[in-house]
């Protein structure tokens, strides 16, 4: 298993159309995406302008797979990396 943990920081004013996005991505994942384990996105209370995603996918290969995909085209890197100042991503290996 292969998590993926992400920070977005919009510019700010951004943060409600990244949560919209955001929003409209997470079934797209689910639908499409059977590598795909969790898919969460978390805005922080503090700072409207930041985000935390936390993702699991079976697989190096599903987790790639998701980078190719139409939605992740068009949503993440189409409308959501454009309103970023930042985007920050670890991957990580759950310690068994």
């Amino acid at each position: 298993m292969i998590v993926l943990v992400a920070k977005y920081y919009c510019i700010p004013g951004n943060g409600d159309q990244v949560q919209a996005y955001l929003q409209e991505m997470k079934p797209l994942v689910y639908e499409h995406e059977k590598g795909c384990i969790v898919y969460t996105a978390n805005r922080s209370t503090e700072n409207k302008d930041l985000f935390l995603l936390y993702e699991q996918y079976v697989d190096e290969a599903a987790l790639e797979a998701h980078r190719h995909t139409p939605h992740f085209k068009d949503i993440i890197e189409g409308k959501i990396i454009p309103i970023l100042e930042k985007r920050e991503r670890e991957i990580f290996t759950p310690i068994e």
